[in-house]
């Protein structure tokens, strides 16, 4: 993808190094990444009380000993003297690809005679408090529908690589597109009525209402595609790339890999293949009209 040397976006928020509050996690749409629970290797709250006694009782500095155990803190990523996260090539990008998204939307919410607001995007290292609760980098990208945010830790494009098999900057893009798109479903009143609807439901109506609501945002990933493609900003393989992301995070392959086996009534985000479906028709036709994933077979 060409992104160098574009306009960036000022809607982004640098909270790498600043640990997030405690809270509870609630109403945010994410990336899934499988596994749940905390990360192999981690502590919990109880190791970490249990760290702070000791080092009380000994003198000892606790900084030592979390590090020593392999614990990641909040504010301990390398960064410049400055105090800059180190990886500001990896702002750069995404601060390129929200600007597009903004264009993008902007355009497409003009020609149909609405005003599009643009969401703020918080980038964030370990933890965070948004305004649906507390999340860890465990959570995967999310948006925030009550403070319009997207949310990402720029660690999971390590992990989209290295964990997914996803390489490439346009699959990064894709991730982000996506999450925005949660955002364009936010404006249109697509996620108020979803987030109404499912309190009535059972939940397997509310994972098959959702797994709608995820594959309407890959097809308006889709469609911003597909505006950055007819820009020329598109490399040879690029397409592939974004296409490849949605197949490596489909719900069965999540599960396949997690647990060596699938449990569709418990999907919520879609089939590799319908994810990959829905971001192709977006690309194809580069319409938001075509995204009507609640009135479509899926």
């Amino acid at each position: 993808m060409e992104w160098k040397g574009r306009r960036q976006s000022d809607n982004v928020e640098d909270l790498r190094g600043f640990g997030g509050g405690f809270g509870s996690r609630g109403g945010g749409f994410r990336i899934p990444i499988g596994g749940g629970g905390a990360r192999g290797g981690g502590l919990g709250i109880g190791g970490i009380v249990m760290i702070l006694i000791v080092c009380w009782i000994t003198g000892i500095n606790p900084l030592t000993l979390l590090s020593e155990g392999g614990m990641e803190l909040p504010g301990t990523q390398q960064e410049t003297a400055s105090g800059t996260p180190a990886n500001d090539e990896t702002k750069a990008f995404v601060r390129t690809v929200l600007a597009e998204t903004e264009d993008t939307w902007n355009n497409v919410f003009k020609a149909n005679g609405a005003e599009y607001h643009e969401p703020a995007l918080v980038l964030f290292s370990g933890q965070v408090q948004s305004a649906c609760g507390f999340a860890s980098s465990a959570s995967g990208p999310f948006y925030c529908p009550q403070d319009r945010k997207v949310y990402l830790d720029t660690a999971f494009f390590r992990q989209l690589d290295q964990q997914f098999d996803a390489a490439g900057d346009f699959a990064e893009a894709y991730v982000v597109a996506h999450e925005v798109g949660h955002h364009v479903q936010n404006l249109l009143g697509v996620l108020p009525r979803f987030n109404e609807a499912r309190k009535r439901m059972s939940e397997v109506e509310a994972n098959q209402m959702s797994v709608r609501v995820e594959l309407q945002a890959d097809c308006f990933a889709g469609v911003w595609g597909k505006q950055t493609d007819q820009k020329g900003l598109l490399q040879g393989g690029d397409l592939e790339e974004a296409l490849n992301a949605a197949q490596q995070i489909g719900d069965d392959t999540l599960q396949k890999r997690s647990q060596g086996y699938v449990v569709p009534e418990s999907f919520n985000h879609g089939t590799s293949q319908q994810r990959v479906a829905w971001f192709k028709r977006g690309f194809d036709t580069g319409d938001m009209k075509a995204c009507d994933t609640f009135s479509s077979p899926i």
